[in-house]
């Protein structure tokens, strides 16, 4: 006669779903409704007034997850907007604050908080790089952090051989090239709202750019792509402080030529007409990007991306499907001429099918409940997948 055991786990109050492996003899009480904390970056509100990629995720992730009847506290900036409980580090966004001279002490401050609050979660939900992990490595209450940046630094290896127990998400699988050894929990592509965007079946008359003014986003390669194409190309880009003498030495003398607009930073009331209009949208990276954010929020508008053969961009798009995926001036130009094959229906359909804003939320919730329990996740799992914690038993 088999011994039965029940094992609970989640934050006060949560609802419970009972679970039986049909194996062990062991019946698990699943929390249906977690208590979660989101922890952003105070550079931008969440979401963003302008610019900003990590903000804006943690914005649509942090809203679904409400949406789904779950307990989410975000920690932020004071003039974020959010269906969750907000507890305020700063009173306003760092980037946009004049006022502001040392940001890493906003962002100190807010990580007491989160270690004050700690044990009132089920899980802490880090976006804000390796900043947390000393306090993580020691706190009771499992924590995971997803990686928005760039890994390919050397000064990073350090950071994270020492933290190697710290469980990481990966926004895309060609991020972890650089630190393939690192604890790597899953990887969870970005999602927006499935009412993001106004999907446009017929193609706009100009070339998009949309993003910022650096050396590794090359709006320079996009500009001669729309001239030798003979389109127009319109560029919504920010400019930040230490890319202005790039812009100003670099990119400013190109823009006095025919066909080019430069509208500056813009908003997301004024992204998706901008791309909905666009024939297709340029994304000629010179740079392994971890995601691309942009490249899903022109598919949600239905317009199709060209986009340099680097990092995550062969995850995201399908060459053919979606946009074209190249490896120089002279094939994307031949893309652009090629554009009109593509259907811009499908571009709408494929954001639906694998980058909203729920689809990334499910992927987050079996992230969390893996590392809250993790003997049951494999369970549930049909012991697919052997994930480390990074806590002690």
């Amino acid at each position: 006669m088999s011994i039965e055991t029940v094992v609970d786990f989640g934050a006060n109050g949560a609802a419970w779903k009972p679970f039986d492996d049909g194996q062990s003899g062991t019946r698990c009480a699943l929390p249906e409704r977690l208590s979660i904390a989101q922890v952003a970056p105070l550079y931008e509100s969440v979401p963003p007034k302008l610019y900003g990629g990590t903000e804006r995720v943690v914005s649509y992730l942090t809203d679904e997850l409400v949406s789904e009847g779950h307990d989410v506290t975000l920690f932020a900036s004071g003039d974020s907007d959010t269906r969750a409980r907000l507890i305020p580090a700063c009173p306003r966004s760092l980037r946009l604050d004049e006022h502001c001279r040392d940001p890493l002490a906003h962002h100190i401050l807010m990580l007491e908080r989160v270690v004050r609050e700690s044990d009132r979660f089920d899980v802490i939900h880090f976006h804000c790089d390796y900043m947390h992990f000393p306090l993580s490595r020691r706190l009771k209450v499992p924590t995971l952090t997803t990686l928005h940046g760039r890994l390919d630094l050397t000064d990073l290896v350090p950071i994270y051989r020492e933290y190697s127990d710290m469980p990481l998400v990966s926004i895309s699988d060609a991020q972890r090239a650089p630190l393939p050894w690192a604890n790597w929990l899953t990887t969870v592509h970005h999602g927006l709202p499935h009412a993001f965007g106004t999907p446009r079946l017929e193609p706009g008359g100009y070339l998009a750019f949309l993003g910022r003014i650096s050396p590794e986003k090359r709006v320079d390669r996009a500009i001669e792509i729309a001239r030798l194409a003979g389109m127009e190309i319109r560029i919504a880009a920010k400019i930040d402080a230490v890319d202005r003498a790039y812009f100003d030495e670099v990119i400013r003398p190109l823009l006095g030529g025919p066909g080019i607009e430069f509208l500056g930073e813009i908003g997301e009331q004024e992204k998706v007409p901008f791309l909905s209009d666009a024939c297709a949208l340029l994304f000629p990276i010179d740079w392994p990007e971890p995601f691309g954010l942009v490249m899903i929020e022109a598919m949600a508008c239905g317009t199709p991306v060209i986009a340099y053969r680097r990092g995550s961009v062969p995850e995201v798009i399908e060459d053919g499907v979606t946009g074209y995926v190249v490896g120089s001036i002279d094939e994307a130009v031949s893309a652009v001429k090629r554009i009109g094959d593509l259907s811009r229906a499908s571009c709408r359909r494929a954001f639906e099918e694998r980058f909203t804003s729920r689809r990334m939320a499910e992927d987050y919730v079996e992230a969390y409940r893996s590392l809250i329990h993790p003997e049951t996740s494999r369970a549930l799992a049909g012991g697919r997948h052997t994930i480390s914690s990074g806590r002690a038993v």
